[in-house]
């Protein structure tokens, strides 16, 4: 199997078992070296300059608008906004859409896997505007089954909010379902797509989705760039979130008029090493190809479901359809917290979050405060999941003489 762990220059100088990509993913040569060759040779501001400088910088960060356009097969350059993270992008929408098309008594509707990102913005929208935030509940295989979803969402649902993956359990919800039954009850559909993107190819026309957000951060790319995806003529309507420069026409003493699309939500100078980096990192990955990432990520995932399925005194959480899981998987050993947990796994070079991973009413669904969780890539191995398994034993070990009997 390939080892792409030569590419990741901190994964070559330090010996772990970095098993935490859902929080941030390494950061590949490739990567870096774009950034550090744009503030070496057309560091300047965008859009402001009409010197040689500024222009080479605005083409590059304008370049990459049209590689993201492409690589999610945007039907329109201008649909793809740049912003600080998914989360930005979330509560851009929010702002910008919610605040401004709902009434009293319309419905709101995610699921209790939602990321804190996805779910507390709609909690201020509903009791702003006066509408009603539903859920959709996962089954006892941690997945939203069709008549959940076909419940939930009604003719009052003018938003659908969903992860395409959930960053707790793995599961790969429907989308594709969900988007074409809320579209036939006349809502519009937000896709929080953080953690699949770095894993399966996006196609947002085929999906036929409203709006589309994710992290450059989970998929190579350096941290504080983020991307929304919406179609135009709903950008069009929407009033801009955050005021400033690059992002007007013309302003007088009490009236401004603002810039077209993308400009318009793009106030201020913008990250655009972020923007850069991002750019490079779809080159690697489109590269390497999904095809490959997922072929060696199913090898490695599905490897770590059966070598911690061994394990007696873990209790995990995860779909036990392998076809509907992603490179998540959250567990805990019986009796033991996770911190702790984390904590013994440190010492053995693995790395894993432990958490409630910003999934705090997913958690009290599940009936829990908190989990461990192992999150992989296309540069782990089969041996950094044994070096997991030795840490989980080693940690077992050291408590279970006061662990009870009693699950």
């Amino acid at each position: 199997m390939d080892n792409f762990k030569k590419d990741f220059p901190i994964l070559e100088n330090r010996n772990i078992s970095y098993l935490d990509s859902g929080a941030t993913t390494q950061k590949p040569i490739q990567v870096i070296e774009a950034i550090k060759n744009y503030y070496e040779r057309y560091n300047a501001n965008p859009h402001r300059g009409a010197y040689s400088l500024s222009i080479e910088a605005t083409e590059e960060y304008e370049n990459t608008r049209t590689k993201i356009a492409k690589f999610i097969n945007a039907k329109n350059r201008e649909e793809i906004i740049f912003s600080k993270n998914a989360t930005e992008s979330l509560n851009l929408l929010a702002y910008s859409y919610g605040m401004e098309n709902l009434k009293k008594d319309d419905e709101i509707v995610i699921s209790i896997m939602e990321h804190h990102s996805n779910l507390v913005p709609w909690q201020k929208v509903a009791k702003t505007t006066g509408s009603k935030l539903n859920y959709m509940y996962i089954n006892e295989e941690f997945e939203l089954s069709d008549e959940e979803i076909e419940t939930k969402i009604t003719d009052k649902t003018k938003i659908v909010g969903i992860t395409h993956v959930s960053n707790v359990l793995g599961t790969i919800n429907n989308v594709k379902k969900i988007i074409d039954y809320a579209h036939k009850k006349g809502a519009i559909v937000i896709i929080d797509a953080s953690q699949s993107i770095p894993h399966m190819k996006i196609d947002v026309q085929e999906l036929n989705t409203d709006f589309l957000v994710f992290s450059g951060h989970k998929m190579l790319a350096p941290l504080g760039i983020g991307v929304l995806y919406g179609k135009r003529e709903l950008l069009n309507k929407m009033n801009p979130f955050i005021m400033g420069g690059d992002m007007i026409e013309y302003v007088y003493e009490q009236d401004t008029t603002f810039a077209p699309l993308p400009n318009k939500f793009e106030a201020g100078t913008q990250n655009v090493e972020g923007v850069i980096g991002l750019g490079a990192a779809i080159d690697y990955i489109e590269n390497i190809g999904y095809d490959k990432i997922h072929e060696i990520e199913k090898e490695v995932v599905d490897y770590a479901r059966e070598e911690l399925s061994k394990l007696d005194f873990l209790t995990l959480y995860m779909t036990p359809n392998k076809n509907n899981h992603s490179s998540v998987i959250s567990f805990n050993i019986n009796g033991v917290h996770p911190h702790d947990v984390a904590s013994i796994l440190d010492s053995e070079g693995v790395c894993v979050r432990s958490g409630n991973h910003c999934a705090q009413p997913l958690m009290r669904f599940l009936g829990i405060d908190s989990t461990c969780r192992a999150s992989f890539y296309f540069y782990n191995t089969k041996e950094d999941v044994d070096n997991l398994v030795k840490g989980l034993n080693k940690s077992y070990n050291m408590f279970k003489k006061y662990i009870t009997k009693e699950k």
